[in-house]
């Protein structure tokens, strides 16, 4: 004899088993980092002019739409996307695209950019040269060792014809990828904070406006400049999932404004380019 299937109580069971799964997938969302809009919004920045812009924009969005906010400063380029992914702050504003990619390809970093601010050009700078063209053979060429950074200047020098990259597109580029030079240029790598220091000891040094800037050193000074069309524009930066953070949205507002673009242009002696 078959078994004699109560309809009404299959149907219950069903119906209550539905109802325990979409429980369970609403409780996915409970899971979501949760944004108090109300706390200070955290924003990393590296120490000195840069740190300067950021205070304006600050004050800014305080006064248009009364946004807290906590200024964290850094002093190397890789402890503020440490600290954006730990949740040590809540967004950053210091880097251009190719080196956020490098450090989300290498660490894994979950980050998202939220907005442009500026390009501020690399340029090369000496105590001993007036012009490139008195670079003698054997010279001393000091670089940044951070990636991206590092290519960035080899692509600039290609550019000037100094020396010859395997591929003059890799912004990844480091002296191995050098396949000419005719000048037998030695490199020698270091930390940005250092370049400026280095002068004395070097023949040229490239230096970014970060570091540039408090050392005395402008673009006016400058033997080569990386020109305005650069596509390293520097950008506002958060982890992914905070991105829509209603703070942060206040924070690109006031940031992206003429108030602010001054302020960048009369610190950085005309060395900071607008990006948005």
């Amino acid at each position: 004899m078959k078994p004699v299937v109560d309809l009404k109580k299959l149907i219950g069971a069903v119906v209550a088993a539905s109802a325990l799964i979409l429980a369970g997938c609403g409780s996915d969302d409970s899971t979501a980092p949760k944004i108090d809009e109300t706390a200070p919004l955290k924003v990393g920045v590296m120490s000195g002019p840069e740190a300067d812009v950021m205070k304006a924009a600050l004050d800014k969005a305080k006064a248009d739409s009364g946004l807290e906010a906590e200024l964290v400063e850094f002093q190397d380029y890789i402890t503020p996307n440490v600290a954006l992914s730990d949740g040590s702050i809540d967004v950053n504003a210091f880097q251009h695209k190719p080196y956020l990619d490098s450090m989300i390809n290498d660490r894994g970093l979950k980050l998202a950019a939220v907005a442009n601010t500026f390009v501020y050009p690399i340029a090369a700078y000496s105590d001993k040269l007036e012009s490139l063209e008195q670079l003698a053979d054997g010279g001393k060429v000091a670089i940044p060792n951070d990636p991206s950074n590092e290519g960035r200047t080899l692509i600039l020098l290609h550019h000037t014809g100094l020396i010859k990259l395997k591929d003059v597109n890799d912004l990844n580029a480091t002296p191995r990828d050098i396949v000419e030079n005719p000048k037998g240029l030695e490199f020698i790598e270091l930390e940005a904070p250092q370049l400026p220091r280095s002068l004395p000891d070097v023949d040229l040094a490239f230096v970014n406006n970060t570091y540039a800037i408090p050392a005395g050193l402008t673009p006016e000074k400058a033997l080569l400049v990386e020109g305005k069309e650069s596509p390293y524009v520097n950008l506002m930066v958060s982890r992914i999932d905070n991105k829509d953070d209603p703070r942060i949205v206040k924070l690109v507002t006031a940031y992206q404004s003429e108030v602010v673009e001054q302020t960048a242009h009369d610190l950085f002696k005309g060395g900071a380019v607008k990006g948005w």
